[in-house]
């Protein structure tokens, strides 16, 4: 069964991996602001562009899946 299902074990594997990455990435980033006591401008630039960065991962595995769906990849 795990040779038969390894690819999309290894695909949610990775898309929890990066959901990881971008939560402690985010998480040391809030460390860093707090610390340094960054105006909330620049926290709203910092965290728009992290969520630009995220977004980015999330149109591409819907991309993907469509293409994927219709037999293009």
């Amino acid at each position: 069964m795990l040779a038969e299902h390894f690819e999309l074990i290894e695909t949610i594997g990775l898309n929890l991996f990066f959901a990881f990455i971008f939560i402690f990435i985010g998480l040391s980033i809030n460390d860093v602001m707090k610390k340094n006591d960054v105006p909330k401008m620049g926290q709203f630039v910092v965290y728009f562009v992290l969520f630009l960065g995220c977004a980015g991962f999330i149109a591409k595995g819907i991309i993907q899946f469509v293409w994927e769906s219709q037999g293009v990849g």
